[in-house]
């Protein structure tokens, strides 16, 4: 049985501040949480004029200013397929002062500048063109007979001898007819002319693409064989959800509600406000989660168990609960880089086998790359997820 899903969308304070918050529900519980204070955007997705500031061949690296003091990282392996907006003179590498087009890949955080890349994405609910590797790409979580099916539709546009970008066909394309996703394509051709092909002529420093609220991506982003419901409670957003909706997905519209109960917050009701908590199991063991400069760090305890009939036993379903609320809560607060997990010590190697297959099962749901590598000598289980955010606590504390 599939587990149906919600998005909730609110405005709530968090530190007295006013935030617009998005929660996204499976199975009764918080699985992600992103906010933006009110009046503010964030510009991860954007694309701009930047301008190369330094090239630090040393690291591999150019410093790209996108404004006036504003500078980001670029990796030089990027750099082959950059778009110039300045006239580029022969087959020569980057050099300060050309002028390229670049898209905020991973917002500041810790102390490091924003990243940017020159391979361009424009997203859209089926697909995603891309103006730095043009071949035609297909989520390894389709069928094989979607992944047959939808590859046949693509045909034309993928053999096209002039093309200009590659396209990689998401996950929700399952649940698409063909005419949904050649329409799409259409309208992201629309986009990348609008922001690669004339972005070409703007001038330094133009934001020549920006992308649309977080709340409307995640309404595109979720899978929509499993969403059951969309709910705000905040008129202007419900329209703009609307709106959305009624161009991209008119048979999802149904799905909007607008809540209005003014006793009961909508925060409160779905208890927004309290989805970062301390972190108990049905076990009786729970996490004890620290981010530092590094890693981050997660340690299982066995809590409340006391018993030490069937120790080993108790241990492994202890273990094997922790490592779904651990990959729940890598989602729910955007924890990345690297990540250290001490599980309750087990002997049986079958059982550490076990758990690590199990928890990788779990991170293969994640929309964000995460892989479990190995379990140490010490017992401690290593795994990386990829930076684009900031954790949320993070973004807590600089508000």
């Amino acid at each position: 049985m599939k587990k149906l899903s919600k998005l909730i969308i609110t405005q709530m304070n968090i530190r007295q501040i006013p935030c617009y918050v998005c929660a996204y529900e499976e199975d009764g519980k918080v699985m992600e949480l992103r906010f933006e204070p009110v009046g503010e955007k964030s510009s991860l997705g954007n694309i701009y004029v930047g301008q190369i500031e330094n090239i630090a061949a040393n690291i591999g690296a150019a410093f790209v200013q996108i404004s006036a003091g504003e500078k980001c990282y670029l990796q030089l392996s990027d750099a082959p397929n950059a778009i110039y907006a300045s006239v580029k003179k022969g087959d020569r590498p980057l050099k300060a002062g050309d002028e390229i087009l670049v898209q905020i890949s991973r917002e500041a955080m810790k102390g490091k500048l924003p990243a940017v890349t020159t391979n361009l994405n424009f997203t859209g609910k089926y697909l995603v063109l891309t103006t730095g590797d043009k071949k035609f790409g297909l989520s390894s979580k389709l069928s094989n007979d979607d992944r047959s099916r939808i590859s046949k539709w693509m045909e034309a546009e993928v053999n096209r001898p002039d093309k200009e970008f590659g396209i990689i066909v998401r996950t929700n394309a399952a649940d698409a007819s063909k005419e949904e996703i050649l329409k799409e394509l259409e309208y992201l051709k629309g986009l990348y002319h609008k922001a690669a092909v004339d972005g070409r002529s703007r001038t330094c420093f133009s934001c020549v693409y920006r992308t649309e609220p977080f709340y409307i991506s995640a309404v595109r982003d979720a899978n929509s064989r499993n969403l059951e419901e969309i709910i705000t409670d905040i008129p202007e957003i419900s329209r703009q959800i609307s709106d959305y909706l009624n161009s991209n997905s008119p048979e999802e519209k149904e799905k909007l509600r607008f809540y209005d109960d003014k006793l009961l917050p909508l925060y409160k009701l779905y208890r927004l406000e309290t989805a970062l908590e301390e972190v108990w199991l049905n076990s009786g063991g729970f996490l004890v989660i620290q981010q530092t400069e590094a890693f981050v760090s997660i340690d299982v305890n066995s809590g409340k168990f006391t018993g030490k009939k069937k120790m080993q036993e108790t241990y492994r379903k202890i273990n094997l609960e922790a490592a779904k609320e651990i990959a729940r809560q890598l989602r729910l607060r955007n924890l990345s880089g690297i990540i250290l997990i001490d599980f309750i010590n087990m002997e049986n190697q079958d059982h550490q086998d076990e758990l690590f297959h199990v928890l990788q099962k779990y991170l293969r749901k994640d929309p964000v790359k995460a892989k479990a590598v190995d379990i140490t000598p010490l017992h401690i289980l290593e795994l990386t997820r990829k930076k684009v955010r900031k954790p949320v606590i993070e973004e807590i504390r600089e508000l």
